[in-house]
């Protein structure tokens, strides 16, 4: 007897074999059943190898208590010391899985199932499993046997005796089996309509790829066809009720619990269509219908039950279409947003737990090996395995995967794999999640043979294995194409010319020749240079291919490479910043305007890896540098060239994060608010624009008259300038005003004014590596036909004598942009009381506005142009919203502070707040207004020119598209969308501007 207070010896050796509850098992141990073995050496030795030997002796206890006789527990347990065998298979099973546990202690004589240890019993295959399932007549005998045959497969696995690809083709036979075990039953309850049909079972999924889990949907398709001389109506119908039959036997819940749930969603239509068809049928709908999906899910069909005769003549029918699929247009773009949508189905809390659809995940790889597949299976026949490992291999050798990447992805799966079964068998449950439960974690880890600290290396080895597939599954595609230019050891395997083309063509290039060689040029050499872009050209690959124009962005970045590749700063960016090299390729792949401005002055790439190297600066900081760059210059032309290449660097800036906020990143979602992305690109150009103005005033003034000009002297920003609005390819409508110094004559002042003004034009013009800024003074009283520069007492006089309605309307937008800035206000002072008149428009200036408006719509609008699709003066476009918004600050300007503001956006707010419109109508004004802006910076990024309608060459479209967050293939929809919001817009235009 133990003295109290101390551990009894069997306390201490359990602890020391791994039992986590010592005196439940020394409790357990001293039970009847195992009083003749309690102390054997052996028994203790065997529990201690099994993944959690407390669930091990747990359900030897319970199995020992079931045996019907003390004869039969006295063979159990003879058989149990005597056989190593069955000792480590029994034991293995028991300590691995509660659930078939359970099943042997309901079933107490199916030990003996694992008696058997010949050679020919280590790889059963379909006819062995069909022997074990002969004598099931009914659903519950059924699963009766399914779970027997389903106890030797988990011994070999959790005894290592079969490997983890062994194990799932080994369940992928037994579930063949069992269907047609289950198939069999149905005809039998139903001969007539046996007799009537032929039907064919199409295993899809796992099932039919040879790689089944141990809980698993079993995803199938039925084909049948009516016997010679039926109707084929009423075959199809005898077809449905079997196959409907053949379903329920193995889905629905018994005493005996059910199998797995039979899944026919992967058929034409899914759930939506019939659940059989005839091969005609099928044949129709995948010539016309079928989904970029529905290839690949075909890539593993097989058929396993039924007309066997009749399922091969299906899957020959189909082959043809499924090797076809990567000529579909926007093919790669299907399958890697399919494979998106599945990551972003999965709830936040889970997604870090999920072993088969997380990022690193099962489904990584998978798709991964089908996307190659698909696109080089149709020339190499040695690649349709639907079998994800058989694949891999069969592409490495190939050289269609790189060889260490395959082994590199072979072993994450397999490891994926194996923890997903191990998670799974314990309680027969369908799941994919890791558990959380530290316990769950060891039985896991120490069933994998991870022993010294289970907990510990398994979530080691698991976060290892998913940051290695994260790593390579994108790679996986782009590296063998580096591979085929570059030079590989002797005998190692490469794409050839014609598969390297084939994939570049998949990817969506268009000169995939010209592809081959900018790769080439980059990947080519010895040198540290090309030694890191070989690095970093597989991710940019993918990322260039997520664009809609793959080949510029290659042919640009062998721009900036060729012209920053010898500067150590740049490709040290590129590999450590981890968000530079992911901005570069988007902003280089996103359309001409960003790459030009980069290719002026590549060093502007270093503001892609800066944290804040994307935000705007502000009107202070751009004006004090431009300011700064102008007086160290010692010339008028070399000051403003300086100005004009800050103005290039910071439009490039401005640009960049327009880009990276529209297409969004691998860590940085797209930017969900559009009307803030509008406001900072208006605000940032705005803002750079008056910038450059200063200093190109400053230049001029300093040239000619040193540091004082004989007029005061400021520019006023009207339109889009003076709205803080201004977009890419915007001009810079501005007016002059100027106020002679004391003691200078009047012609004296207008003279240097209208010289300044003149020069200013010039030097903003003057061609050159940098865009030119281009001033439009065309808003001034009288027009064109007016004076460019006026006093200040010429403007009031006009005002009070000549003053139109519409230059009221102009007047609105009016905002100091450089200059004297106290002449400046005193213009704001004197303006004020005609932009907002006292007590508001009257009714005869109101009808003059409306009838403006009109003629605008039918005369300025181009020749050919759709006017549904013209942002500017479209139905529903700027000018629709902007004439709707200056009508309420003409007329109500005076009495709501709000609405004195020269921004569109605030002004419609402010009336809103108002209660001048509602609410719900002034949201569809601004959708509209900040829709519209976003298609015209979208057209100037991607052609380099302004314009105000959507571009008519394809893939010119599909980048504005893909800027304004449409897939590939969905321009359709874009353009869909932007009418129905302009149409939206102009209905509130009518009622709330024309008051109909």
């Amino acid at each position: 007897m133990t003295a109290p207070g101390r551990r009894s010896s069997t306390f201490s050796r359990l602890l020391r074999h791994g039992f986590t509850d010592p005196s439940a098992a020394e409790r357990l141990l001293e039970s009847p059943e195992l009083t003749a073995v309690r102390n054997d050496p052996v028994l203790l030795e065997a529990l201690g190898a099994t993944a959690d030997p407390d669930l091990a002796l747990h359900g030897l206890v319970r199995l020992l208590e079931a045996q019907p006789a003390p004869t039969a527990r006295r063979e159990l347990l003879d058989t149990v010391i005597a056989a190593k065998p069955l000792r480590d298979r029994l034991l293995g099973v028991l300590g691995a899985s509660a659930a078939l546990a359970e099943h042997l202690a309901r079933h107490s004589g199916d030990w003996q199932a694992l008696v058997m240890y010949e050679p020919r019993d280590l790889h059963p295959g379909v006819e062995e499993f069909e022997r074990g399932l002969a004598e099931a007549a009914d659903p519950v005998s059924l699963r009766v046997a399914y779970r027997r045959c389903l106890l030797s497969i988990a011994a070999r696995d959790v005894c290592g005796t079969t490997d983890l690809a062994e194990t799932a083709a080994e369940l992928a036979d037994l579930a063949t089996a069992t269907l047609r075990a289950a198939l069999a039953i149905a005809r039998a309850a139903a001969p007539d309509d046996a007799a009537a049909c032929r039907l064919a079972v199409i295993a899809m999924g796992k099932c039919g790829g040879h790689e089944l889990n141990y809980v698993s949907d079993v995803d199938v398709i039925f084909v049948g066809e009516a016997v010679e001389g039926a109707d084929e109506g009423k075959a199809l119908r005898s077809a449905t009720k079997l196959a409907s039959h053949m379903m329920r036997i193995c889905s629905e819940t018994t005493v005996e619990g059910s199998i797995w749930p039979v899944d026919a969603n992967l058929r034409p239509e899914g759930r939506n269509g019939p659940l059989v068809r005839t091969l005609s049928s099928h044949l129709a709908y995948y010539q016309r219908w079928a989904k970029t999906w529905e290839f690949q899910a075909l890539l593993k069909a097989r058929p396993v039950a039924g007309d066997i005769e009749l399922g091969e003549e299906y899957v020959a029918a189909l082959e043809p279409l499924v090797w076809k699929a990567a000529e579909r247009e926007n093919f790669v773009a299907d399958v890697q947003k399919m494979r998106r949508r599945v990551v972003e189905n999965i709830p936040a809390s889970e997604v870090e737990r999920e072993l088969k659809l997380g990022p690193g995940g099962l489904r990584d790889v998978e798709f991964a090996v089908q996307l190659l597949q698909l696109v080089h299976g149709r020339a190499d026949a040695s690649l349709r395995s639907g079998t994800t490992l058989d694949a891999l291999q069969a592409l490495a050798a190939g050289g269609y995967v790189g060889r260490d990447d395959a082994v590199q992805l072979d072993d994450a799966y397999r490891f994926l794999r194996s923890m997903e079964h191990r998670i799974q068998l314990y309680r027969l449950r369908r799941t994919h999640l890791v558990p959380e439960d530290e316990s769950d974690q060891r039985r896991i880890g120490r069933s994998l043979g991870l022993r010294t600290d289970p907990v510990a290396e398994l979530n080691r080895e698991w976060k290892r294995h998913t940051s290695v597939v994260r790593r390579l599954h994108e790679k996986l595609f782009y590296r063998p194409l580096l591979d085929a230019v570059a030079q590989l050891a002797p005998g190692e395997a490469r794409l050839s010319p014609e598969a390297a083309r084939e994939r570049l063509v998949a990817l969506g290039y268009a000169d995939p020749a010209a592809a081959l060689r900018h790769l080439e040029a980059l990947a080519s050499g010895v040198t540290r240079k090309a030694a890191i872009q070989r690095t970093l050209l597989p991710v940019l690959l993918g990322w260039f291919a997520d664009s809609a124009d793959p080949d510029a962005g290659l042919l640009n970045f062998r721009k900036v490479s060729d012209a920053l590749g010898k500067t150590p700063w740049y490709l040290r960016l590129l590999r450590d910043e981890g968000a530079a090299a992911e901005n570069l390729a988007r902003v280089l792949s996103a359309g001409r305007l960003a790459p030009d401005l980069l290719m002026r002055a590549p060093e502007a790439v270093a503001l892609l890896g800066d944290e804040e190297g994307l935000a705007p600066r502000g009107r202070a900081a751009l004006e004090q540098e431009v300011l700064a760059a102008v007086s160290r210059a010692d010339s008028a032309e070399k000051a403003v060239t300086a100005a004009r290449g800050v103005r290039r660097r910071e439009l490039f800036r401005t640009a960049a994060a327009d880009i990276v906020g529209s297409y969004g990143t691998e860590t940085q979602p797209a930017e969900a608010d559009q009307g803030a992305l509008v406001d900072r690109v208006g605000a940032a150009v705005s803002d750079l624009t008056a910038a450059t103005l200063a200093g190109t005033l400053r230049a001029v003034v300093r040239a000619t008259w040193g540091d004082t000009l004989p007029t005061r002297f400021a520019v006023i920003g009207m339109g889009r300038f003076g709205g803080n609005e201004l977009g890419y390819g915007s001009d810079a409508d501005v007016l002059f005003v100027h106020e002679p110094r004391n003691g200078v004559p009047e012609q004296s002042a207008a003279e240097a004014a209208n010289k300044v003004v003149a020069e200013m034009r010039r030097l903003l013009q003057i061609p050159s590596a940098d865009p030119p800024l281009l001033i439009d003074a065309d808003l001034r009283p009288e027009g064109k036909s007016g004076p460019l520069v006026r006093t200040l007492k010429s403007y009031e006089a006009y005002y009070r004598r000549w003053s139109l309605v519409w230059e009221s309307q102009a007047l609105l937008r009016a905002e100091v942009v450089a200059g004297d800035a106290d002449l400046g206000q005193r213009f704001i002072e004197l303006i004020d009381p005609l932009r907002y008149p006292a007590e508001g428009l009257g009714d005869d200036a109101v009808r003059e506005i409306r009838r403006l408006k009109a003629r605008m719509e039918s005369e300025r609008l181009p020749r050919g142009a759709d006017p549904k699709l013209h942002t500017k003066l479209g139905p529903g476009g700027l000018s629709d919203v902007e004439w709707v918004v200056q009508l309420f600050q003409l007329r109500h300007g005076w009495a709501e502070p709000g609405l004195r503001t020269t921004r569109t956006r605030e002004a419609l707010a402010a009336a809103c707040s108002a209660g001048l419109v509602s609410g719900e109508d002034a949201a569809i004004l601004d959708e509209a207004w900040v829709l519209a802006t976003r298609v015209r910076n979208a057209v100037m990024l991607v052609r380099g020119r302004a314009g105000d309608t959507f571009p008519s060459d394809p893939r010119e479209l599909a980048a504005v598209g893909r800027y304004l967050g449409y897939g590939p293939g969905h321009v359709g929809d874009m353009l869909d969308d932007y009418r129905r919001t302009a149409r939206r817009a102009r209905a509130v235009v009518e009622t709330l501007f024309y008051g109909a």
